[in-house]
């Protein structure tokens, strides 16, 4: 008997080889398909030989590396072991009674303030509106409200709510006295990143913390390396001693460094993004399915209930959404590929769904 749990999260490559004997097509993490940068390969392989010695608990040259790149302060970076790592470590160094997300979104979110005690406020996101964050989302933020969490663009719609909304929730926020955590984690994959990042409000609040990682951009899932940017130093240093002291290890802050030299690779990818995701689009929705139009490197859409174990028994793997609060069953989430993967994801859609008709 299979004892195995079903993971949260996708990217099960481990469990698919153990049951099917190969590897898949992982349509399921929106990971750049480019793979990790040769000089990423070349940092671990050199910081190798060090590995005899702590890594730099501080993380210094990280942090400047981080802060050159980012254009802020280098004392506003805490780097974590990914950055669901900050997430929890944030949780508990706030400890705090109540907190507002919206549903759906990524779920590290609720696990990590569950977990501290934290009673999780959901704000449904209606399908009918496009899963956009409306104005009674920023009603929702009371005198109560401790920590407010928005993922721009959300996952798993891939949806933007715009930078003027973004300020709007940061000032009420203000207002109430309670904390917005931004979660940028797939910024590089909208069109214009910098149209939408929120990092020019560092220096002018206590009240923001955003989220960023290695992981998606950089292909660097197995390296584990996240990290937040805050102005505020209490809440840096909160974050900073909850947890062990060595979250980083020194492979993965030699990788990052190397990552961040890498302009030319997430200046490709960002291109690529941009060509494949209307055409993934458009062949899912002649297929007709319906499609979120979402502006990050991954799409969501609605299927056959049945869909995941169907794709599955063809090699590919996809995400299925439906254990997402205010999302259910037949609601999955492909990430944005090559060209290539996509034309084999379309294909074998085809062989399972009929050619479809073009969605009217």
């Amino acid at each position: 008997m299979n004892m195995e749990k079903k993971l949260t999260h996708g990217g099960d490559v481990v469990g698919f080889r153990r049951e099917f004997g190969y590897d898949p097509i992982d349509f399921s993490a929106n990971v750049s398909p480019l793979g990790v940068p040769d000089s990423v390969v070349k940092a671990i392989t050199d910081a190798a030989i060090d590995a005899d010695r702590y890594p730099d608990p501080l993380c210094r040259d990280l942090c400047d590396a981080i802060g050159e790149y980012e254009g802020v302060d280098p004392s506003y970076v805490i780097c974590g072991n990914g950055a669901a790592d900050i997430i929890f470590r944030f949780a508990g160094a706030m400890k705090n009674k109540k907190a507002l997300v919206t549903a759906p979104t990524f779920s590290e979110y609720e696990t990590a303030l569950a977990a501290n005690g934290c009673r999780v406020e959901h704000y449904l996101l209606k399908e009918e509106n496009g899963f956009h964050v409306d104005d009674g989302f920023l009603d929702a933020i009371t005198d109560d409200t401790d920590i407010v969490f928005l993922c721009e663009p959300n996952n798993p719609t891939g949806v933007t709510s715009g930078r003027d909304f973004l300020e709007r929730a940061l000032s009420t926020c203000e207002k109430h006295g309670a904390f917005l955590v931004i979660d940028e984690c797939f910024n590089e994959f909208i069109d214009d990143p910098q149209s939408a990042t929120m990092k020019k409000a560092l220096d002018s609040t206590k009240n923001l913390l955003i989220l960023k990682a290695f992981t998606k951009v950089f292909a660097m899932a197995g390296v584990r390396l996240g990290f937040g940017l805050c102005s505020n130093a209490g809440i840096v240093e909160g974050i900073r001693s909850t947890g062990q002291p060595w979250a980083v290890s020194g492979l993965a802050q030699a990788a990052g460094i190397a990552a961040l030299s890498e302009p030319d690779y997430v200046t490709r990818l960002s291109q690529m993004v941009k060509r494949e995701r209307p055409f993934l689009r458009t062949s899912l929705e002649l297929l007709s399915l319906k499609v979120i139009p979402g502006e990050a490197n991954y799409l969501l859409f609605r299927g056959p209930e049945d869909l995941e174990d169907r794709m599955k028994r063809r090699g590919i793997l996809i995400r299925n959404c439906s254990n997402y609060p205010g999302l259910g069953p037949g609601w999955f989430r492909t990430a944005v590929r090559t060209r290539e993967d996509n034309e084999k994801l379309i294909q074998q859609l085809k062989v399972e769904l009929g050619s479809g008709t073009q969605q009217m």
